[in-house]
């Protein structure tokens, strides 16, 4: 606990927020290895909502690591600091009343956990981008998975690290097997309900 600082508390209600931009706030988080379509569905999902009139922004891993998390690596440690700096940011945009969508590959359930501990449980909806490694791998559109399997890459999720997959994702699309639109029909679908 920091001493010496005393939040202060806004006079605006959260409710208030809602009514004006007439929608719920909510960060909808995009979980799955690379490859998967993560950014692809986020910045679908970001257009659909625009073009309905809803507030939103697409927190994008790597566009992060560029600016915020610039300074962080591929360790356990420097990704679970990159999923905690990213979940802080998400829970300041939904308490300001704005519909986040993240995407990140956020590998560990319990740095998952921890980001729906900050976002707060009743604003978090995890949605797993299911594309198993073989499809990615197929895809690879950046070639990190070549250089991964070169050795050129240490700590690459699927290849050398981890990804624990959600048992309990409030939601599950299949990009290994499903077409692209279908994929974002089944995601605006699910945050449309949720954020009326």
């Amino acid at each position: 606990m920091l001493k010496n600082i005393t939040p202060h508390v806004t006079n605006v209600s959260e409710q208030t927020r809602a009514s004006v931009f007439q929608q719920k706030p909510l960060t909808v988080w995009l979980t799955g290895l690379s490859a998967a379509g993560k950014s692809t569905l986020a910045y679908g999902l970001e257009q659909a909502l625009i073009d309905a009139g809803k507030a939103c922004y697409v927190l994008d891993g790597d566009n992060l690591r560029h600016g915020l998390n610039a300074d962080l690596g591929f360790t356990a440690e420097d990704r679970a600091e990159n999923i905690r700096r990213v979940a802080q940011v998400a829970h300041l945009m939904n308490k300001a009343g704005l519909i986040v969508i993240t995407a990140l590959i956020s590998p560990l359930a319990k740095d998952r956990a921890i980001a729906k501990h900050i976002i707060g449980e009743s604003y978090f909806a995890e949605v797993f981008v299911n594309s198993g490694v073989d499809v990615c791998e197929l895809r690879d559109p950046k070639g990190l998975y070549k250089k991964a399997r070169a050795g050129a890459i240490d700590n690459f999720t699927g290849i050398s690290a981890p990804y624990e997959v959600p048992f309990s994702a409030d939601l599950v699309i299949d990009t290994g097997n499903q077409p692209l639109n279908l994929s974002q029909q089944e995601l605006l679908a699910f945050v449309l309900k949720r954020i009326v």
